[in-house]
């Protein structure tokens, strides 16, 4: 099956699976950055928790959070780990936006040319590839797909990206494959598929819906397969 078609089949069959989730607007760009920043390395549950005291400790002021001692800041997302790492970065960012915008705004990425608008995030302090797509894709429906473990994960296990892709690179490849209106949709419907069925440890192959089309499942198709075949010619021993 050729990548596009194998692509195309993938994001057929997760709508079938889970549907297709609509966009209806996003949350505030600055928001958005500062909460995925907090989100590296833990769960939603602690990055937001940490988000929501970081809003409430400084009375939702980011002027107030850019003065604040880093010390404060620390304490107020210390739930969502590796504190001492983002509280400076979310500081550095909201300054160099506040130094470029006039205030803490992002809102001309919604007409910024793709590229531009990318690099515009990735410079920041403290973001990613990962962080800049989730601002364009959430907050403006940009044609930027994120890529995070559980889509990394699935995309390799596909064969839609190498084993050794990292995700940057699959990223791309995606962002190639399709057009950018399903990669709301199907950004969604992976990681729902990464947490329900393509566990990182445990893989439920045996209900996954990309089952027909993925390399990993065929794999260990052929090797249960071969153990069955083992089993059996040693029993008629």
């Amino acid at each position: 099956m050729e990548p596009g078609e194998k692509a195309q089949t993938i994001y057929d069959q997760l709508k079938q699976a889970f549907g297709e989730a609509q966009w209806t607007g996003g949350d505030d760009p600055v928001d958005e950055l500062v909460w995925t920043i907090l989100s590296a390395n833990t769960n939603d549950v602690n990055s937001g928790r940490a988000f929501r005291q970081l809003k409430a400790t400084f009375g939702d002021d980011w002027d107030a959070v850019v003065a604040a001692p880093l010390d404060e800041i620390k304490a107020a997302i210390r739930v969502a780990g590796m504190y001492n790492q983002k509280a400076p970065a979310i500081v550095a960012a909201l300054t160099r936006i506040r130094e470029q915008e006039g205030s803490y705004t992002l809102d001309r990425l919604a007409t910024m040319e793709l590229d531009a608008a990318m690099q515009y995030l990735t410079a920041l302090p403290g973001v990613g590839h990962k962080t800049a797509s989730i601002v364009l894709l959430f907050c403006f429906h940009r044609a930027a797909f994120p890529v995070d473990t559980h889509i990394q994960r699935i995309s390799q296990r596909t064969g839609i990206a190498g084993p050794k892709d990292s995700p940057a690179k699959i990223k791309g490849i995606w962002e190639a494959l399709l057009p950018g209106e399903v990669f709301y949709p199907l950004h969604l419907n992976l990681i729902r598929l990464g947490r329900e069925i393509c566990d990182a440890r445990a893989p439920k192959c045996e209900i996954c819906p990309l089952q027909p089309v993925c390399d990993y499942a065929a794999q260990m198709g052929r090797t249960a397969e071969k153990v069955s075949r083992k089993d059996a010619k040693a029993q008629r021993r």
